[in-house]
C-alpha cells in the first residue's frame, strides 16, 4: 500500500484524526496557539492537530517564483519534483507572540520544515516543535530542525525500506 493511498492524496479520516490525536497530545502540555504547515498535504495531518487542540490552523502558501505579496517568504528546493518553489504566509495571519507548532505530514530533508520555521521566527512567533505523520530517518531532517534547536515528533519513523517493505523504529 502507498502513503498516497491514505495519507495524502487519497485521505482516510480515521489515519488522519489518528495522526492528529497523536500529534496533539506530544504538543499540547506547551499549550500552542496555532499550527503551521505548508499546502498542501501538510493540510490534513495539521488540520486534524489543530482540531484535537482546538486551535486555528494556517497554511503556507506556494508559489512557483516570486511575487509582491506583503508576506514572510523563503525559497525552498522541493527534493521529490526537482524545482524552487516559494512558501509564503501572509503577515496579517502571522501576528508577533503566537506560539506555535509546524505540522506536515512528511520529514525528510527537513528544508520545507525549516523555512516554516524560519518564517515563524521572523514574524515573532515562537515555535514550540515539529509534528510529522512520518518520518524518513535516513534523509538527516530531524537533524536540520534539531540544530535550530527546535523539538521534533514523529508518529511513525521509518528507519529503512527494505525489499519494497518499511522497517519503523520500535519506541516500545
Amino acid at each position: 500500500m502507498l502513503v498516497d493511498d491514505f495519507l495524502n492524496h487519497r485521505v482516510e479520516p480515521d489515519v488522519i484524526e489518528s495522526v492528529g490525536q497523536s500529534l496533539a497530545e506530544s504538543f499540547a502540555a506547551l499549550e500552542p496557539d496555532l499550527i503551521l504547515t505548508a499546502e498542501a498535504s501538510g493540510i490534513p495531518p495539521a488540520l486534524a492537530c489543530a482540531s484535537a487542540l482546538g486551535i486555528p490552523m494556517v497554511y503556507a502558501k506556494k508559489y512557483l517564483g516570486t511575487g509582491d505579496r506583503y508576506s514572510f517568504a523563503r525559497e525552498v528546493t522541493s527534493p521529490t519534483k526537482g524545482v524552487e518553489y516559494r512558501v509564503e504566509v501572509a503577515r496579517r495571519v502571522l501576528p508577533p507572540g503566537l506560539r506555535l507548532v509546524i505540522v506536515d505530514d512528511f520529514l525528510a530533508r527537513g528544508r520545507t520544515a525549516e523555512a516554516l520555521g524560519e518564517i515563524a521566527t521572523e514574524a515573532g512567533c515562537d515555535v514550540l516543535g515539529f509534528g510529522f505523520a512520518i518520518e524518513k530517518c535516513w534523509q538527516s531532517g530531524r537533524d536540520r530542525l534539531e540544530r535550530h534547536g527546535w523539538i521534533v515528533h514523529s508518529v511513525v519513523e521509518l528507519v529503512s525500506i527494505e525489499e519494497n517493505a518499511a522497517v519503523i523504529r520500535d519506541r516500545s
